[in-house]
């Protein structure tokens, strides 16, 4: 009977260990069979891993995705697939393929069942529209855009892709012979793949959340302001980054056209004849055509981002502020943090990183200027007296330092960021809006110790990599991680940060534009974290004041 007893308590092991996973999955494409992995020893968990399932054909240059044709037998899916083409960060060579509208899916398992009806979330990767891919950076095999211990931590199933960036993705004639958005029509296009087949994963495909980050946050936004999107996307997160950003939208296309065409020998007085030709030239010498600069710039780095979305009549048939209609049933969360424009700021002003290198009133003014251009002197003016009031007599390097970057940051980020929560607040009908502030200093040893949390520094803690790489963080840092991914993987599974499978600091209340509330995300989360009003003369300025002067 022993025996007996011992067998039986063996086969259920294996039984259950055979229950925590997936095995092969059926896509529309074909069968996928990705890796199980077991995590932990005396209590294990299960997550299985897909990398690498093609949701479209390989890309042609200046059309729109088309759907894959599918596979015969199983797609083994077990390493990341190249990133769209893109210029290498020495911008003298390229990577990745045209071949490259591939996603990676990472499916959390109980120890006793397949998980089912999990909320799904689904990463859009920032980059300026120039660069990136689904995996992100990487060290050895630790990529920054890993969804396991997102997945595992928050009971969400992670869902991370690639899309067309750099000319390849974005470069437009402003007419129909080549419209632009494809990266735009390539991030529909995975969002609808999962819609239709992540119930095969496990998930819940009415609980679909996207997220992202910079031009992926930027990506997120018009994501949800698409009429072709509606009943797709349940929720939205936008971390720095919206669709009213003055990077978001190229408002001239046809300039940065006829400059790629110009230097790859297309003729550029007819756009049928430019896009026509573009069509038929090596795609990594349109790549390379487009070089971004970062020395000696004439005007603010902003000025020289080129490539990205547009209005083109059809995927954004309007300027984004009028299109908060289709957004009126998406839950969203957007925010910034809080020296966001810190890394535009040192291209801008590189002196701005040196201790020892004073900067003068008249460098400050400088960048104003540069940012107020349209305005002229008017802008100018009232812009420079409104960031140096508080300046004093005793004038100090760090509060002039700070104050470049506090410019940049709500340029850049913080009052478009505003714009569109009070624009989604007043258009949703059923759906919730939250407002944050990231303020959580990174420990970065080149910076000075007065610089806050920078761009794209909240990265590492929404993907839990202080709880990866236990050397490299402190305790505080583990504190910040886990609470933002409690936050988001809550809001994703309840449309409530405070409600669901984990526990939160702190209750973070709904924004109104009465009292325009926000949490303050940093490593001391408690009941005073919650605020109102963040920065709001400046919101106003640049929003009600800069915007109705005339323009030059």
């Amino acid at each position: 009977m022993a025996h007996l007893a011992i067998f039986g308590a063996l086969a259920s092991l294996v039984l259950a260990a055979h229950a925590a996973t997936l095995g092969v999955v059926h896509t529309e494409g074909g069968f996928v069979e990705g890796t199980s992995k077991k995590i932990g020893i005396i209590s294990p968990d299960y997550i299985d891993i897909f990398k690498g399932i093609p949701f479209g054909a390989p890309t042609k240059v200046l059309e729109k995705p088309e759907k894959h044709p599918g596979w015969s037998g199983t797609l083994k899916t077990k390493e990341y697939k190249p990133r769209c083409m893109q210029a290498n960060l020495m911008q003298n060579g390229v990577r990745g393929e045209l071949d490259c509208l591939y996603l990676n899916i990472w499916v959390p398992q109980s120890r006793s069942a397949v998980s089912t009806k999990l909320p799904v979330m689904v990463w859009i990767y920032g980059g300026g529209f120039l660069l990136g891919g689904g995996q992100g950076a990487n060290f050895l095999d630790n990529y920054l855009y890993d969804g396991e211990e997102l997945a595992l931590r928050g009971n969400v199933i992670v869902v991370t892709f690639n899309y067309r960036v750099g000319p390849l993705g974005f470069l437009s004639t402003g007419d129909a012979n080549a419209p632009g958005n494809y990266g735009l029509w390539d991030q529909h296009m995975a969002i609808a793949w999962v819609k239709r087949n992540i119930a095969a994963f496990g998930g819940d495909p009415e609980n679909i959340t996207i997220f992202g980050e910079s031009a992926g946050a930027a990506s997120v936004s018009l994501q949800t302001l698409t009429p072709y999107n509606v009943g797709l996307i349940k929720r939205a997160i936008s971390q720095s980054g919206v669709g009213l950003c003055p990077w978001a939208i190229q408002q001239d296309p046809l300039r940065w056209a006829k400059q790629i065409a110009g230097k790859v020998g297309c003729p550029v007085h007819d756009t049928a004849e430019l896009a026509n030709c573009l069509r038929s030239t090596d795609p990594s010498a349109i790549t390379l055509a487009y070089q971004l600069s970062l020395v000696n710039l004439s005007y603010p780095l902003v000025h020289y981002l080129a490539y990205s979305p547009v209005i083109d009549g059809d995927f954004l048939p309007d300027e984004p502020r009028k299109l908060f209609g289709n957004a009126a049933n998406v839950d969203y969360i957007a925010g910034i943090n809080n020296m966001d424009g810190h890394l535009f700021a040192g291209v801008d002003l590189p002196s701005l990183n040196r201790p020892l290198v004073k900067i003068s009133v008249e460098e400050v003014r400088k960048v104003v200027e540069g940012l107020t251009l349209p305005k002229g002197a008017d802008g100018l003016d009232i812009a420079f007296n409104l960031y140096t009031e508080n300046w004093g007599t005793d004038l100090n390097q760090e509060v002039m330092k700070k104050t470049i970057v506090d410019l940049e940051t709500d340029y850049l980020f913080l009052v478009a960021t505003q714009e569109s929560l009070a624009l989604h607040y007043q258009h949703a009908k059923n759906a919730k809006t939250y407002s944050y502030l990231f303020s959580h200093a990174t420990r970065m040893p080149i910076y000075p110790s007065w610089v806050g949390a920078d761009h794209a520094d909240d990265l590492q803690y929404m993907f839990g990599k202080p709880f990866r790489n236990t050397l490299v963080y402190r305790p505080q840092d583990r504190d910040v991680s886990a609470a933002m991914m409690a936050y988001w993987t809550n809001f994703a599974a309840t449309g409530d940060p405070s409600k669901g499978h984990s526990k939160v600091p702190t209750p973070w209340l709904a924004y109104t534009t009465q009292n325009g509330q926000y949490l303050e995300i940093n490593n001391k989360i408690n009941h005073k974290s919650m605020k109102q009003d963040l920065r709001s003369p400046y919101v106003r300025f640049w929003a009600s004041t800069y915007r109705n002067l005339p323009n030059l």
